[in-house]
């Protein structure tokens, strides 16, 4: 009797613990077999870590891109060759798949630039030759616009540089400004003559923020507008240049150019070559002959390192420049004859002075972008290139410093 109490009682039990788990949504325990085999208990399965597709692995397709490539000889110079990547989605044999980059004649030869500390000589120099590659400029946006004029250009720019003294801004700042500009219109159409103001000041802000250690503020740039550019125009229109140049905001100006070229020439060889070693006097008067070419749109037929080589040029022989920038007389010919009535121009004209600003140490004056009355002097140039036919520079230029009597030159804005 007493068995049967106990074997009911277990038999409750069991029915009460599988009632209970069933509930709780826990397996219900089961009453065992005592002769049953003991359950074989397996280990809990590791996930295993998912292999990386094969096609992850692979490098994601490069869009179309050029590149120079160090091909030169120890022993001279020999063209550079344009390795072309095209994008995966377009057919190589179509002619519209790639742009169309024309050198004239561009013979490199080793860098120039001595060695360096911090970085390979070699790698600089490549990087600095396929920035002209990569940053397209061509004056025939002018096309693209009808209601502009390439004087309208000019008057723009001789604005701009009149700001940067006012601001005491590099002369690189507006030098970035100004390749803004160009290529930003290279990708509209139809712009109107009331928008260009905006869009030069606008590129000379987004200029000196990349360029500047304190750059201007917004409200600042919309003052010297004299109330034609509100801040709120200025950061619209900001935004737009920005995506219109895909944030390629980074070339080798002509500036950066000429200022390498006059470091090289006069470089010494126990002398850090970031420390300024050129004339600045000298300097100052290739930097005018440079600002006045560059308001010419014909300038955007050369590339930025021949329009600084022919400028340099004008200063020294062709044999210096050919040491400090590789370039042929071939390749810089054209471009020297057409800068020669800017040149003579300036001739006429009183050299330029080292100017003082607030705040500028006296070692750093050569870098602040100055400003002359430089559409009147534009407008010598080409009357002068009217009235004498091209001149027919030799290879084996002589040194011309500028060497007329007292400045007349715009004093310096208090």
């Amino acid at each position: 009797m007493k068995q049967k109490y106990l074997n009911f009682r277990d038999e409750q039990r069991n029915r009460s613990i599988d009632t209970m788990s069933r509930r709780s949504g826990r397996i219900t325990l089961q009453t065992r077999d005592s002769n049953a085999p003991e359950p074989t208990v397996r280990a809990p399965l590791k996930k295993r870590k998912p292999e990386p597709s094969k096609k992850k692995l692979q490098p994601a397709a490069k869009k179309q891109s050029y590149e120079i490539q160090t091909c030169w000889s120890e022993d001279g110079a020999s063209p550079c060759v344009l390795i072309e990547t095209p994008h995966k989605e377009l057919e190589p044999s179509d002619p519209s798949s790639f742009k169309q980059y024309i050198f004239k004649n561009l013979f490199i030869k080793a860098s120039p630039i001595p060695r360096l500390s911090w970085a390979s000589s070699d790698d600089v120099w490549i990087k600095m030759l396929n920035k002209e590659l990569k940053y397209v400029h061509d004056k025939g946006y002018m096309t693209r616009h009808p209601k502009l004029q390439p004087n309208m250009r000019a008057i723009l720019l001789d604005w701009l540089l009149e700001v940067s003294e006012v601001y005491s801004l590099h002369r690189q700042t507006a030098s970035l400004a100004q390749d803004f500009f160009d290529r930003f219109m290279l990708t509209q159409e139809n712009v109107n003559k009331d928008y260009l103001q905006l869009i030069g000041i606008t590129a000379l802000f987004i200029a000196s923020k990349i360029e500047e250690i304190y750059p201007p503020k917004i409200y600042e740039f919309a003052y010297v507008t004299d109330g034609a550019c509100e801040m709120w125009d200025i950061q619209r229109t900001e935004l737009h240049i920005l995506k219109a140049l895909d944030w390629n905001l980074c070339p080798e100006t002509p500036i950066s150019w000429l200022k390498l070229y006059a470091q090289v020439e006069a470089q010494k060889d126990d002398e850090n070559f970031l420390v300024p070693q050129f004339s600045q006097e000298t300097y100052i008067q290739m930097t005018q002959l440079l600002d006045l070419s560059m308001m010419d749109i014909n300038s955007l037929d050369y590339g930025y390192s021949v329009i600084a080589a022919s400028a340099f040029c004008h200063f020294s022989t062709f044999d210096v420049v050919h040491r400090v920038s590789g370039l042929t007389w071939e390749s810089v010919a054209p471009c020297v004859r057409w800068m020669s009535p800017f040149m003579d121009t300036l001739r006429s004209e009183a050299p330029p002075q080292l100017k003082s600003f607030p705040r500028v140490k006296a070692d750093d004056r050569h870098n602040i972008q100055t400003h002359v009355a430089y559409l009147e002097l534009l407008r010598k140039a080409q009357e002068r290139r009217v009235d004498e036919p091209d001149c027919q520079m030799s290879p084996v230029a002589v040194s011309a410093l500028l060497t007329p009597p007292s400045s007349t030159e715009k004093p310096t804005n208090p």
